[in-house]
């Protein structure tokens, strides 16, 4: 069985000290069992780093920029995340997609990005509500995975370790969340999908993303093809995320 991993993405919100304290109650709370990681905002990076040194808590960061180094103001790279003590970094999450019009060759080469630089990329996919009415929900998610298929096979790299997150977009902060059934056919058809295309599907870990919180989270790591969760306002309080780490650990 594959190991559950319950990340929170706190967005853009906090200051120092609720990245220290949240941080803090996070690494001091963590179930055993359940891998757990946080991604705060980039100026709080150091704060969390300091706040889970010596935990079993990864450090992650929300997006990074598809170039290494060099004239590109305002970017971040994955060597300075890894440096900064990231190990896993988020990439494709649907506000970048739709608020800042990321498309799908962006993220890909993100995904590469991250790999290049020795992290986790946590490779975020999902549909609108329009796309899911229309029955496009199984198109929308291939297309989107299978951009970084090509981009791996077109840089000669081989499709590296990642995460999945399945983030059905109209389910985020909306307070509607896909039924676990729901999740679990979207869920399944992706790890068919990396299997088709030569990744160890057994062993790579699919999150749900979309308004989790521990009333629900029980029901949705029951199914088959869940391996954790995403999650983004129930992580910003210490014991509600806590609660969805302690679901996930079974």
């Amino acid at each position: 069985m594959r190991r559950r991993l319950v990340a929170g993405n706190w967005k853009m919100n906090g200051s120092f000290a609720m990245t220290s304290a949240l941080a803090g109650d996070v690494a001091g709370g963590k179930p055993d069992g359940v891998d757990v990681a946080v991604c705060p905002p980039f100026p709080y990076l150091a704060a969390a780093a300091a706040a889970l040194e010596g935990s079993a808590v990864a450090l992650g960061a929300q997006d990074l920029s598809r170039h290494a180094s060099g004239a590109h103001t305002g970017e971040v790279s994955g060597a300075m995340l890894a440096d900064a003590g990231c190990s896993l970094v988020l990439v494709g999450h649907s506000e970048r997609r739709h608020d800042l019009g990321e498309d799908d060759a962006l993220v890909a080469a993100k995904f590469l990005a991250a790999a290049a630089a020795g992290l986790t990329p946590v490779l975020c996919v999902g549909e609108t509500l329009d796309e899911r009415e229309a029955g496009d929900t199984r198109a929308v998610v291939i297309r989107q995975l299978d951009a970084v298929f090509r981009a791996s096979e077109a840089h000669g790299t081989g499709i590296p370790d990642l995460v999945l997150a399945y983030e059905p977009v109209w389910a985020i902060g909306t307070g509607r969340t896909a039924s676990p059934e729901q999740a679990q056919e979207v869920h399944a058809l992706l790890r068919s999908r990396l299997s088709e295309a030569g990744v160890d599907a057994a062993a790579t870990r699919i999150l749900y993303g979309g308004s989790v919180k521990a009333d629900n989270a029980p029901a949705l790591f029951a199914m088959d093809d869940i391996d954790g969760g995403l999650i983004g306002g129930a992580s910003l309080e210490s014991e509600p995320f806590l609660a969805i780490c302690r679901a996930a650990g079974g």
